[in-house]
C-alpha cells in the first residue's frame, strides 16, 4: 500500500516525510497536480461497486488507484495547460481537470490530510471561530462588516484598541511583487476614516494583551505546543512580522485546549492543523486562527517536536478516516 504526497517539486518538510517513510519501507508516490495533464497521467474506470479502479502516472513511476492506503495534499501547485490556449479554453480546461482528477482521489476511502473539501470548509475564519467558540475555546471579540459605521461602534467599545485582520492568506501578488499583510492595530487617524471598509468584507477584532503567543500543531491523535516569544515591537502585533526575533519552547499542551481542540478537529473533520493561540496576561489562551496546511517544519527544527514523525504515523496507518 502507497502513500500518494501531492506537492511542489521543491519542498524540504516533504523530503523530510519522504525519507522518514522510505526508512521505514512505506512505498511513496509523490507528485504535483502542476504535471497535470502534461506529465500526470489519470486513468479511472467505474466499477459496479461505485469504486473508482485505475492509476495514477508520470513517466517514471505509477500507483494503483486501490493500493494508495493515505494521500497528503501539502500546497500542491496549480495545473499546468498546453501553450496557445485561450483564457475560456484554460478556465475551462482547469475547471475540468479539478473536478475530474480532483473528485476522483477525493472519493476513495483513503486517510486524507487534508482531505480537499473540509480543507475548503476549514479556510472560513467566520466558521473557524464559531466551531472553536463552540468547542470550548475562547476567542477574541470580532466582528466583520463592510459598514464603516459598525466598524466604529465596535472599535469604539473597545478597551484594549482594534486589530485589522485578513480573512484569508496574508500575501498578494501585484505584478512581480508580493506584499505580505499583516496583522496591524489600527491607529487614531485610521479609527477616524474607516471610509476603506465598504470596500469589502473586513474583519476586526479587539486587541488582545498578550505576553506571548502559542502554535499548536494537531496530526491525528497528537498535538505539539510551541510556545512563540516575541523579541521586537512587530511581532509583538504578529510574530510573522520579524522571525528573527522570536524564540521558541515545546510544552505540554493544558488539558482545557486540548479537550477543545480535539472537539474542533473532529467537528471540522481534520486530520492535520496548525493552531495559532495569544496568550493574555491573565494566562488565557485565546484562539486566533487554523490552518489545515500550516507550516510546523521550522518549529520542529527549533525544538526537537517529532511532528514529521507524528505525521509519518498518520500517513502509514493507511485506515480510512
Amino acid at each position: 500500500m502507497t502513500v500518494v504526497i501531492l506537492a511542489e517539486k521543491s519542498d524540504i518538510p516533504v523530503d523530510a516525510v519522504v525519507r522518514e517513510l522510505t526508512a521505514r519501507d512505506v512505498p511513496v508516490f509523490r507528485a504535483d497536480t502542476s504535471w497535470f495533464p502534461r506529465s500526470l497521467v489519470l486513468e479511472a474506470l467505474l466499477d459496479s461497486n461505485g469504486t473508482w479502479d485505475g492509476v495514477l502516472a508520470t513517466e517514471h513511476r505509477a500507483v494503483d488507484l486501490d493500493a494508495i492506503r493515505s494521500i497528503w495534499s501539502r500546497h500542491p501547485g496549480v495545473f499546468s495547460f498546453a501553450e496557445g490556449m485561450t483564457d475560456v479554453e484554460r478556465a475551462y480546461a482547469h475547471r475540468e481537470a479539478r473536478l475530474g482528477l480532483g473528485g476522483v482521489l477525493a472519493s476513495l476511502d483513503v486517510v486524507w490530510v487534508n482531505h480537499p473539501n473540509r480543507s475548503a470548509d476549514a479556510s472560513y475564519k467566520p466558521l473557524q471561530l464559531a466551531v472553536a467558540t463552540r468547542c470550548g475555546l475562547s476567542t477574541a471579540a470580532t466582528v466583520i462588516t463592510n459598514s464603516p459605521q459598525a466598524a466604529r461602534r465596535f472599535a469604539t467599545a473597545s478597551p484594549t484598541g482594534v486589530v485589522r485582520k485578513s480573512l484569508g492568506p496574508n500575501t498578494v501578488t501585484e505584478g512581480d511583487t508580493l506584499t505580505v499583510a499583516f496583522t496591524d492595530r489600527l491607529t487614531s487617524p485610521e479609527l477616524a476614516d474607516l471610509s476603506g471598509v465598504d470596500a469589502t468584507a473586513t474583519q476586526l477584532q479587539h486587541w488582545v494583551s498578550k505576553i506571548h503567543e502559542a502554535r499548536v500543531v494537531c496530526v491525528g491523535e497528537r498535538m505539539f505546543t510551541i510556545l512563540i516569544r516575541a523579541g521586537s515591537a512587530a511581532s509583538r502585533v504578529d510574530w510573522r512580522a520579524d522571525y528573527p526575533s522570536l524564540s521558541y519552547e515545546w510544552v505540554d499542551t493544558p488539558p482545557e485546549i486540548e479537550k477543545g481542540l480535539r472537539a474542533y478537529m473532529t467537528t471540522m473533520g481534520l486530520t492535520y492543523a496548525a493552531v495559532d493561540f495569544a496568550i493574555d496576561i491573565d494566562q488565557r489562551w485565546i484562539f486566533l486562527e487554523s490552518n489545515s496546511a500550516g507550516q510546523y517544519f521550522w518549529l520542529e527544527a527549533k525544538t526537537g517536536a517529532p511532528i514529521t514523525q507524528a505525521l509519518c504515523d498518520v500517513l502509514a496507518a493507511g485506515a480510512p478516516s
